[in-house]
């Protein structure tokens, strides 16, 4: 089980403690946000691990292959694209994670259910990219049990082991259905 401590939006200030408390796992949700903050942590602090949870936009794929350990929200062709680009020009392989949009909401990103199994062949076989995992964020008003145990589904079908599910208010439901990757930003840091 891996906790990703949400640390966006805070401060260096805000993280130091938490890193001086021993968590080395964290998650951005913005590229620029990122690199304004962490280079400068991962210079005093060793064995971080940075993982992107928020969406990626194409021409943003070179810095974060250079700067995250995992990138959780590969979602369409031209991110695969851009990344496979990236990942062979630097020579640096960022654990990916195919975000499922399991509530299929037209506000948020991710791959529908239904079309999840071609997207990943797609991934694998077309632009050569090694997909670790897949990740979901269930729609606010509804249960999340379904949608992490569908995403679940999905990843048993396509031989991927790591599960990106489960937030704050739900990550001991995630946990209980698979998750092996929990996103938790305010029970650590406070509300935003």
């Amino acid at each position: 089980m891996t906790l990703i401590a949400v640390s966006k939006t805070f401060a260096a200030d805000a993280i130091t403690p938490v890193i001086d408390a021993g968590q080395r796992v964290f998650g951005e949700n913005r590229v620029q946000e990122a690199k304004g903050k962490w280079p400068a942590l991962t210079s005093v602090y060793s064995g971080i691990a940075l993982h992107l949870i928020g969406p990626l936009q194409s021409n943003k794929a070179k810095e974060a292959v250079a700067l995250f350990d995992a990138i959780h929200s590969v979602d369409r062709p031209s991110i695969c694209q851009a990344l496979a680009k990236e990942i062979e020009s630097q020579n640096k392989h960022p654990q990916l994670f195919v975000q499922i949009n399991t509530g299929e909401e037209p506000q948020k990103a991710g791959i529908a259910p239904g079309e999840a199994d071609a997207f990943l062949a797609s991934c694998r076989d077309t632009y050569g990219l090694t997909i670790s995992g897949l990740m979901c964020i269930p729609p606010v008003d509804e249960p999340p049990a379904a949608h992490f145990a569908l995403t679940a589904k999905i990843a048993a079908r396509n031989g991927l082991t790591n599960l990106s599910m489960g937030m704050s208010a739900d990550f001991a439901n995630a946990i209980m259905l698979g998750a092996t990757h929990v996103r938790v930003g305010s029970a650590i840091f406070g509300h935003r």
